[in-house]
């Protein structure tokens, strides 16, 4: 069977099984099995398929994913994020758009700390949403800041995909997670500029009634030092040990569970009800990207033993493509299947196909592990299917339509872009920080 039937074969049956709404980690397994009686001889391929799929997860790049879920979720569920929340807003008190401008400031403290786009913006649309709207803010300053924000948690450690995306694709986890940060805090501070100049031009959209009320230093920053300050601890822990070289990402990650932990219990807020709700959300999780890992591993070697991948891999290097243009190819291959596909489904379909590309006309990984990152979190904003739409419109009002969600993304969506497009030209954006590892 030539390449380009193999690799049409395979591709044609994982979008089949995906449009009809089957489960990602069922998809990938369904088409494996079949690849594998295809192109691994029948039986034979079956079995050594099965020893593959044993083999893809006791692996040790790998523990960081359920640590890092771990401490999200200790901060989320001891109750320690909502009061960093409140001790933000109190410090924020004289910018047009203010509470607009907390939930960009509050979700990147806490997508520092939980690694969880989800979590990020359900947590932020639960607390901060129904107050902006009493407000009376624009439904769109609303909600666009508290989904933007929340898809930052992609880029920071402890990101959890970004683990998954350099596990599967052989990149140094360690240089991926800290590749991130500056992308973040740049679209962060873009984020900030946009809501001052649009609460400056349009004051409607933000309430000159929205200040509280005169405070002492005292009363402003008393709550940051006693819920905000300690929580850098876990920062430092995790991102700290990493660019100091004195942890690899298993070790930092575990080092940030116990500070989580730790800070929990000193708050006595770690009650045996929250452990367990704890303990369950990080089991349902882990075992789910386990799962997918297990199936796009195994995916990854089918298209190897069909000859897709060299296939693609000869036929590129033949052509002598510019590894400028190939990237900006696979950049915008990932933009479109971000309209329609999950993060997850979108790396198990292209890192297979893409990685040995990269590697084969000299594309910097950790460059390109970048763009994955920011095409993904670009990904959960767009319609039809970004995942955090629809996680905002479940929290907000019924009266708020599913259009105005989608407008309430765009110009965010536009801002992530610009970010993407500068680190394209730019990739010290996303490589200095990495080359200062040890």
């Amino acid at each position: 069977m030539l390449w380009s039937t193999a690799l049409a074969l395979l591709i044609g049956m994982l979008f089949f099984f995906l449009l009809l709404g089957l489960p990602v980690a069922v998809v990938f397994f369904g088409v494996n099995i079949i690849g594998a009686a295809i192109f691994l001889n029948g039986e034979i391929g079956l079995i050594q398929m099965t020893r593959n799929v044993v083999t893809s997860i006791t692996n040790y790049s790998l523990v960081p994913i359920p640590l890092f879920i771990l401490m999200g979720e200790v901060l989320l569920h001891s109750g320690m994020a909502f009061k960093a929340i409140g001790a933000i807003e109190r410090l924020i008190t004289r910018l047009p758009g203010r509470m607009a401008v907390v939930s960009v400031a509050a979700g990147t403290v806490f997508s520092a700390l939980s690694g969880s786009t989800i979590a990020n913006t359900a947590m932020l649309g639960r607390s901060l949403m129904p107050e902006m709207l009493r407000r009376g803010y624009h439904p769109t300053l609303s909600m666009g800041p508290i989904m933007a924000t929340g898809s930052i948690a992609m880029l920071i450690p402890p990101s959890a995909l970004a683990v998954l995306v350099g596990s599967l694709a052989g990149m140094s986890i360690s240089r991926l997670l800290i590749a991130g940060i500056i992308p973040a805090i740049l679209i962060a501070a873009l984020f900030f500029l946009y809501i001052v100049i649009r609460a400056t031009y349009r004051p409607q959209d933000a309430p000159a009634g929205d200040l509280p009320a005169r405070q002492s230093l005292l009363e402003r920053w008393k709550p940051f030092f006693v819920y905000v300050l300690p929580l850098s601890t876990i920062l430092i822990a995790v991102v700290g040990s990493l660019l100091a070289g004195i942890a690899t990402p298993t070790e930092a990650a575990a080092l940030g569970v116990i500070a989580s932990f730790l800070i929990a219990a000193a708050y006595r807020c770690l009650t045996w009800q929250a452990l367990k709700a704890i303990l369950t959300e990080t089991a349902q999780t882990s075992t789910m990207i386990l799962f997918i890992i297990m199936a796009s591993t195994t995916f990854s070697q089918i298209l190897a033993f069909s000859g897709a991948t060299n296939g693609m891999v000869s036929l590129i290097t033949a052509v002598g493509a510019d590894p400028f243009a190939v990237l900006v190819m696979m950049m915008l291959i990932l933009l479109i299947l971000g309209c329609f596909v999950d993060q997850v489904s979108m790396v198990m379909i292209t890192v297979p196909l893409f990685v040995p590309v990269a590697n084969a006309i000299g594309i910097d990984l950790i460059w390109l592990g970048v763009v994955y990152l920011l095409t993904m979190e670009i990904g959960f904003l767009t319609p039809p299917f970004g995942l955090l739409l629809f996680v905002m419109k479940g929290i907000a009002p019924p009266e708020i339509r599913m259009s105005t969600v989608y407008k309430a993304a765009l110009p965010f969506v536009l801002i992530e872009f610009l970010v993407l497009v500068l680190v394209l030209f730019f990739p010290g954006i996303g490589l200095w920080l990495p080359s200062l590892v040890q």
